[in-house]
């Protein structure tokens, strides 16, 4: 599954569990309407009502017999006497709802949702900017890029007077003759070898000097870097100026319907110094300068 899949599927997931969310704080809320109370919160009030009027009753049940008593003994002593009443005016003690300590389930559900939904949205933006940020390998230079059949090619190489330019992958792609393979199995890397043995050579356009584009010479039929000079043959080896190594290059792969790719995520170190695998030297005048070797 590649990444766009998976911040897709990712997305759809967060979005269920909100929408689940929110359908069970609907149903489980103790409102059912602006104004209206629940059934328990209805049930608390009455038996709160019940309780207050037996103690309001026995209250007036007791100072009635206060006064009664102080009334007869008022009579029998003649005396105006103050009643005395055991009422301090305080209402009697209720333990609280253990709702009202803590959080409702009201509070509990809209809180969840809000997290919820700020946790989706969290885990979606994190997602896109790790998916922006994330390197591609494939279908761009890093990767492995097509570059046309075999045919393409070939006729590419004709047209381009013996160098044909795959600006993708920002390689040049030039013939490597055949009667050579015997030396490049003992100078060039396994990865190389099935683009040698189809007849191609794929070749970074930087200069292992310090980097510049290096053109091609249709003259000498050399790459000569306009930089400081350096210079290769036709296959990439170095024939002159301050470079340290020939050109890096680039495994080919070859699909049975024809097509050819270039691995650019693998780049392979240019030949050493001295490395002369085709003999091949400069065809006509330079476009840079003269071969120091």
């Amino acid at each position: 599954m590649n990444t766009t899949a998976a911040i897709i599927v990712a997305v759809a997931a967060i979005v269920v569990l909100a929408a689940l969310a929110f359908v069970t704080l609907a149903r489980r809320t103790d409102v059912r309407g602006a104004g209206a109370l629940s059934a328990e919160t209805v049930r608390r009030d009455s038996s709160a009502r019940k309780q207050r009027a037996g103690v309001e009753a026995e209250a007036a049940a007791v100072r009635s017999a206060d006064v009664v008593e102080a009334e007869g003994k008022a009579a029998r002593t003649g005396a105006d006497l103050v009643p005395v009443s055991d009422d301090t005016g305080l209402a009697p003690w209720t333990p609280p709802e253990p709702e009202a300590i803590g959080v409702s389930r009201r509070q509990f559900f809209n809180r969840a949702t809000i997290s919820l939904m700020g946790a989706g949205i969290g885990t979606f933006s994190a997602a896109a900017f790790v998916a922006f940020l994330w390197p591609t390998k494939t279908g761009g230079f890093g990767g492995k890029v097509p570059v046309g059949r075999v045919a393409d090619i070939e006729a590419g190489i004709a047209s381009g007077d013996g160098f044909f330019y795959a600006p993708e992958a920002r390689a040049w792609i030039t013939l490597y003759p055949q009667d050579a393979l015997p030396k490049a199995e003992e100078v060039y890397a396994s990865s190389l070898l099935p683009g040698l043995e189809r007849g191609f050579i794929a070749s970074y356009q930087k200069c292992p000097h310090l980097g510049c584009r290096v053109p091609q010479c249709t003259s000498s039929q050399w790459f000569e870097c306009g930089c400081h000079g350096s210079q290769y043959n036709r296959v990439g080896e170095k024939k002159g100026g301050p470079a340290p190594r020939g050109m890096d290059h680039f495994p080919l792969e070859f699909a049975a319907s024809g097509e050819v790719t270039v691995d650019t995520g693998t780049i392979v170190q240019g030949p050493p110094i001295g490395t002369n695998t085709t003999g091949q030297e400069a065809e006509g005048p330079h476009c840079v300068g003269a071969v120091e070797h």
